[in-house]
């Protein structure tokens, strides 16, 4: 494992997964962390660096998996959205299995946050794609159901912010959906950062480790 920062991060991770794409086929690369660690950001600026390399990159979040709301409502889970137990962790990983495949196209499902809900076939990976960015918060969690997951990685990355920048950070995500103060800090400790605290306690050991806070303003 090898701890770095996130000035250095971009070019250690793009070294990684040139010297893996120079073994031949197609290379999942995972990028976990707690809630509003940066997990996005970070897989964005990636393709983006990839894509100068040369190098066809397609991000995947894993945020698309969430169950429907009427499901959630359906099991009593609707305030715990977020937590395992509100993915399809199934169907998920079949996906992941399936994204090896480099002679076929994938449609897969992406999270729209202001309608709070997953919009299906919303993401395409193609053939060509040589690098599928997967980022979510569970993706090296050793837990039942999630653990056998990280087997599928060529690469990882663990986001490792402080849980004093999650906090401030996901109290400001409610507050950016016209939450009260109060009413966003009760969500916020109610349900993300039990949810952050659960990651962290159950974390796999990942390939590389940004130690620093990620910008996500960027």
């Amino acid at each position: 494992m090898q701890e770095t920062s996130s000035e250095t991060v971009m070019q250690t991770l793009v070294q990684a997964v040139l010297e893996k794409l120079g073994m031949g086929g197609r290379i999942l690369l995972a990028i976990a962390g707690p809630p509003a660690s940066g997990k996005s950001t970070v897989s964005a600026l990636l393709q983006a660096r990839l894509t100068q390399e040369g190098v066809r990159a397609v991000v995947v979040p894993m945020d698309g998996f969430h169950l429907d709301n009427r499901v959630l409502d359906e099991r009593g889970l609707r305030a715990k959205k977020g937590a395992p137990e509100t993915f399809d962790v199934d169907g998920f990983t079949a996906v992941l299995r399936q994204l090896r495949v480099t002679d076929r196209t994938i449609y897969l499902p992406v999270f729209d946050r202001e309608k709070d809900l997953s919009i299906a076939a919303a993401r395409v990976v193609d053939p060509e794609t040589d690098v599928v960015i997967v980022e979510g918060n569970y993706l090296l969690f050793d837990e039942p159901d999630w653990r056998s997951m990280a087997d599928l990685w060529d690469l990882s990355v663990w986001i490792d912010t402080p849980p004093s920048v999650v906090r401030q950070r996901c109290i400001q995500r409610w507050l950016d959906h016209d939450h009260t103060p109060e009413a966003a800090k009760a969500r916020a400790e109610g349900n993300d950062l039990v949810n952050a605290d659960r990651i962290r306690v159950a974390r796999l050991p990942a390939d590389v480790v940004l130690s620093e806070p990620v910008d996500i303003s960027e």
